[in-house]
């Protein structure tokens, strides 16, 4: 007397949504009654639990030693979730040969029916070994308070303990409480009474029956509470049990984890108030498979005996914040780093079971990165991987972890950044402005050095002393001195090339800043992609992404205006410098590049693009998961959260916006050398008197006018605004002349 096991494959069912596995493996007797009696009921379960069957593995009830064979198939298999429904007789062969062959580890799942599962107490000590960390739904009595039950109970225990006094648990199965049933049901139809009464009294009786077809109706007539259940057939069939014992093995026995009951799910207790879930997580921890703590995934990468998945990541990714890879020596273990690798490791944490991985970079195309999955050279891969039609054909994306879309990027700052109350020094650029100021300091320090010997109006206090040198070097940029009021000959010839290098200074400023005056109506800003197009200008991407593509077949621009970039930074370079009009860069990317630059960008057209996801193979069981892992890091915030501290990582410091139009050291550097070389030559020369006979020429000291005179003289150059090269060529070598 048989019940329905539509209710049993619905707990078996549940078991597996609770834990996300995706696909299973079925192991089954092959008789008629599993086919006909069990399968449609299994099949519809997992159907609506949206748990696919991976394989089916029949074993022929005579044929123990096939076992084996049939075992390593399943090793050759990704899916590592196996449902066995089977007799005792051989789930005890089967857990045997998978302990031998090493499937009983980590990772595994095995789930038993209550065909095995209610003969666990008769098993012997090798085979529970064997059985470690398997999960079984087993049939359930709600009857066992009532009186019957628990007479019954106490004389089934004492009678199995009287063959196996070892044993524990010896509570009464649902085989053994079913045929109780059964044998009660048929006493009371021979009877004819619709209700039990004392089996005794029955069997005493001498009713008889006149046909099977007799007895079979009055079967079919009863009506009652059984040890096992209610005791009704309806259509000819047994109302079938609602609720199920949800067991764990471990140890020389099982543990009670708890219960499923139809249309409730799953509870520690079947008590009025019992709290129900429909997760199976609500029953506590699991002994999982190989003593595992943790939830095992139930599949492993490929179909081979590894148990860490291999994940391929760009090597040569152009924005280093996504997938960046170091080596800590040429050859040694590659680290790597980045927003879609910490985004992979949140949303892996937030699984339900543990994986395993190992990153290996890979120096090539994306594209061909994602057919290494189709040729299972990796079992995944993780980075700025766009989602692509093309590429699906290879290998599935799970959901994006980032903005989707294709953006215009351009420079649209002015020239003149600055405010215009601080043009005046854009000119030059900063380091210029100071070695302008030191190497007029410096001449301006050797004329006063030498000429203080024989000028009583450059002597004085520190105070007057220092103001003079300033005065002298400074007003040389803008006046000349006068060559005559010059006592030596050594600071004459200092100050000619300090007055060419003054000429030469004064005249470059002035060009600069008209420059940057007039330059900010020469740039127009372009944003508009169709006049981009028309107009023939230079467009830059990424030259390892799809962009190039896309901007040739989808926008129609020529290939040849198209630049290919590899580098971050030298997206603002080539935009500031004007060797491209404009960036195509995938949104993610234009928000490092404006965290980066905080002013003078703007972005224009965005084209619908896919977005970042992460690569698997088609069908894998772990897409689901990660894609629904995904989703809620989106949701919950989590890969905000990451973004955010990857653009706040960056420092962003203001650009000047004129640094590629202020002259540096590179334009004076030759100038500022030979003025300093020829002023250090002259106080060399004066400091060192005994080396000017060497030079006969530049011993004269002696000038025409008053010593007393020479200061007021040379105050006075400075109210000359124009330098007059034949003037001062004249003033320089008066002296000279005057002696012809």
């Amino acid at each position: 007397m048989a019940r329905s096991s539509r209710a049993q494959m619905k707990a078996v069912a549940a078991i597996v949504q609770s834990w996300q596995w995706r696909k299973v493996t079925i192991i089954y007797e092959d008789t008629i009654s599993s086919v006909n009696d069990i399968f449609p009921y299994l099949i519809e379960a997992l159907s609506e639990a949206d748990v696919a069957i991976d394989y089916y593995l029949p074993l022929q009830p005579l044929s123990p030693s096939s076992i084996q064979e049939k075992l390593r198939v399943l090793q050759s298999r990704q899916s590592r979730v196996f449902i066995v429904h089977t007799s005792s007789n051989m789930a005890v062969n089967i857990f045997l040969e998978a302990k031998r062959m090493k499937m009983m580890k980590k990772e595994s799942v095995w789930i038993t029916t209550d065909g095995i599962t209610s003969f666990i107490d008769s098993l012997n000590s090798s085979t529970i070994l064997a059985m470690q960390g398997v999960l079984g739904v087993k049939g359930f009595s709600p009857f066992r308070s009532q009186v019957r039950y628990k007479e019954f109970s106490r004389r089934f225990k004492a009678k199995l303990r009287s063959k196996y006094p070892t044993k524990k648990n010896m509570d009464p199965g649902s085989y053994a409480l079913n045929a109780y049933d059964a044998v009660y049901t048929a006493v009371l139809a021979i009877e004819g009474k619709p209700n039990p009464q004392s089996l005794a009294n029955i069997l005493n009786n001498n009713t008889a029956v006149q046909s099977g077809q007799e007895l079979l109706a009055r079967i079919l007539d009863r009506k009652f509470m059984g040890l096992y259940g209610e005791v009704n057939f309806k259509g000819g069939a047994l109302a079938p049990s609602s609720t199920f014992q949800i067991v764990n093995v471990i140890g020389r026995s099982y543990l009670q984890l708890g219960y499923w009951s139809e249309g409730s799910g799953f509870s520690v207790k079947i008590d009025k108030g019992s709290s129900y879930s429909k997760s199976m997580k609500i029953l506590g921890q699991v002994n999982w498979p190989g003593r595992a703590s943790t939830v095992p995934r139930g599949w492993w990468p490929v179909a081979r005996t590894a148990n860490r998945l291999k994940i391929g990541v760009p090597g040569n990714s152009t924005f280093k914040g996504f997938v960046n890879v170091t080596y800590e020596q040429p050859g040694g273990k590659a680290t790597v780093k980045g927003l879609s690798i910490d985004v992979f490791i949140a949303v892996v944490g937030d699984l339900p079971y543990s994986l395993d991985y190992d990153f290996v970079p890979y120096y090539g195309s994306y594209d061909s990165l994602v057919k290494e999955v189709y040729l299972k050279t990796f079992d995944a891969v993780v980075g700025d991987t766009s989602i692509m039609a093309s590429r699906c054909e290879y290998a599935e994306f799970s959901q994006p972890y980032s903005d989707s879309g294709l953006q215009v990027l351009v420079y649209t700052k002015g020239k003149t950044s600055a405010t215009r109350a601080w043009l005046f020094k854009k000119p030059f650029t900063t380091w210029t402005w100071i070695f302008t100021a030191v190497i007029n300091l410096y001449s301006g320090f050797v004329v006063w050095f030498i000429e203080r010997q024989t000028n009583r109006d450059l002597r004085g206090s520190w105070f007057k002393q220092c103001g003079t040198i300033i005065w002298i070097a400074f007003t040389t940029l803008f006046t000349s001195l006068q060559g005559d009021q010059l006592h030596s000959n050594l600071p004459r010839m200092a100050a000619v090339i300090w007055l060419f290098v003054a000429l030469v200074i004064t005249s470059s400023y002035t060009a600069s800043l008209t420059s940057l005056l007039t330059i900010q109506n020469l740039n127009p800003m372009v944003t508009n992609v169709e006049t981009l197009r028309r107009t023939g200008a230079k467009v830059g991407c990424d030259g390892n992404s799809f962009v190039v593509k896309y901007l040739v077949d989808v926008l129609k621009f020529e290939p040849h205006n198209i630049e290919k970039i590899y580098s971050e930074d030298d997206y603002p370079k080539a935009l500031k410098s004007g060797k491209i009009a404009a960036a195509f860069l995938e949104v993610p990317y234009i928000k490092v590049l404006l965290a980066t630059n905080c002013d003078g960008f703007m972005t224009g057209e965005t084209f619908k693009v896919g977005g970042f996801g992460f690569v698997f193979p088609k069908a894998a069981p772990l897409l689901s998961d990660i894609s629904e892992a995904v989703l809620k890091a989106s949701e919950n915030g989590t890969i905000r959260n990451i973004e955010n501290s990857l653009l706040s990582s960056y420092k962003c410091s203001e650009p000047d916006g004129d640094a590629e139009y202020s002259l540096g050291l590179d334009s004076f550097w030759g100038l500022f050398a030979i003025t300093a070389a020829a002023s250090t030559l002259a106080l060399l020369l004066f400091l060192f008197p005994r080396a000017l006979p060497k030079w006969p020429n530049l011993k004269g000291v002696v000038i025409e006018t008053e010593p007393e005179q020479g200061m007021h003289s040379l105050l006075r150059a400075s109210a000359s605004s124009q330098h007059d090269p034949v003037d001062d060529e004249r003033v320089l070598f008066n002296a000279e002349l005057n002696r012809q």
